[in-house]
């Protein structure tokens, strides 16, 4: 029988993370496989003697469900198979090397500047950068922390006063500013890709925020992928070596354009909404890669 190992986050109580667990474990016994799924709290893996030293041993696979990017690169150092790659994992994890990984590849993403890194508490963003800003995109604008998930640390600024603050906040903190797609306020796609083809979509609205995410009150309604939305996904994934994904486009009038990918997307919310089940074509998808 084979043998699998899900990792989570050992602190986190978000229901979603929860069931990702649970879903692909109940659907990896349907497939007559065994999995353990293990919190990220100790120490699963050390070094010692200029070695590492692995706890997490025996297993044919481990799906990686956290973000914590020393662990997971001592994993594959360790031989340690994992869905998705380390590599995957921390590139996805920082939305500015996201962007950089995807830029020249005929990929379309959001007009970017990344603010420059601050390590003094207590001063002023510069202003020539806000002037930047300004002048580059306009109002609104939208400043987002380079780390951050279900909507959080987006945020937009619809005048200068508002865009000082918002820097000044998180001017000790990785953080990106985007042109806001005005077509795009409230609307979102969400599409799962696994292996490389898109398997599941939805498109999300608000009525009430500029973030459509379903954490934030968003609504989630099937749609079926149009040629350019389906490429941009499917292109997206692959440029980044992803198992699995959640890549969410942005809607624009010259078509899709990536906001942001996630690596490990919750897929309770859109198998809910598509009756897709996505733990499933998951598993499946590890089980004929192993």
């Amino acid at each position: 029988m084979k043998k699998g190992i899900i990792i989570v986050n050992g602190y986190s109580t978000l229901s979603s993370s929860l069931n990702q667990a649970i879903r692909l474990k109940e659907e990896f016994g349907k497939l007559k496989v065994d999995i353990e799924v293990v919190k990220n709290a100790e120490f699963l893996c050390s070094i010692k003697n200029s070695n590492i030293n692995c706890c997490v041993n025996g297993f044919d696979f481990c799906i990686y469900l956290d973000k914590d990017k020393y662990l997971s690169q001592m994993l594959e150092k360790a031989g340690v198979r994992l869905f998705n790659s380390h590599e995957s994992i921390r590139v996805c994890d920082d939305k500015m090397e996201t962007y950089i990984a995807l830029s020249s590849l005929g990929i379309p993403i959001v007009d970017t500047l990344p603010a420059p890194l601050c390590y003094t508490q207590g001063v002023k963003p510069n202003k020539e950068m806000i002037d930047k800003v300004e002048s580059e995109f306009g109002y609104p604008v939208v400043v987002k922390s380079s780390y951050g998930s279900l909507g959080n640390g987006v945020f937009k600024a619809d005048n200068r006063v508002e865009l000082e603050d918002i820097a000044t906040r998180l001017i000790c903190s990785p953080h990106v500013f985007q042109r806001f797609v005005k077509e795009s306020s409230g609307l979102d796609t969400r599409v799962i890709v696994i292996g490389g083809k898109a398997v599941a979509s939805m498109e999300r609205r608000s009525q009430k925020d500029f973030r459509s995410n379903i954490e934030l009150g968003g609504q989630g309604v099937k749609v079926e992928l149009n040629n350019n939305f389906k490429e941009v996904a499917e292109r997206t994934a692959k440029a980044l070596n992803l198992d699995y994904c959640g890549i969410d486009l942005l809607h624009s009038k010259n078509g899709a354009i990536v906001c942001e990918v996630n690596s490990n997307a919750f897929f309770g919310g859109i198998e809910s909404v598509t009756k897709i089940n996505v733990a499933r074509l998951y598993a499946e998808y590890i089980l004929n890669n192993i």
